[in-house]
């Protein structure tokens, strides 16, 4: 099927390929963390009321620190799609 295809399609396609398992890997791991966390705290809340603040603190900053992966993993994703550095590094 990819016989004839140029070398350049080939890395362009196995690119496009590791970026979408990457990009789903990525973004559903924080997301699973992030929801464990949410049900930790929430225990927590229900079973301690007078640390519910200091919980939904914690909370707020390990969420932001979960999603701050998400968004690294977009960011690397994005580079590799739109500046793909191995194509410049092979075929040029």
């Amino acid at each position: 099927m990819f016989e004839n295809a140029s070398p350049e399609l080939l890395i362009t396609l196995v690119t496009i390929i590791a970026s979408i398992l990457g990009i789903v890997l990525g973004t559903a791991v924080p997301a699973l963390a992030e929801g464990k966390a949410v049900q930790k705290a929430l225990e927590g809340m229900a079973r301690q009321p007078d640390a519910a603040s200091d919980l939904r603190t914690t909370l707020l900053i390990a969420m932001a620190l979960l999603e701050s992966t998400a968004i690294y993993v977009l960011l690397i994703i994005l580079i590799i799609i739109f500046a793909n550095p191995l194509l410049d590094r092979f075929f040029i």
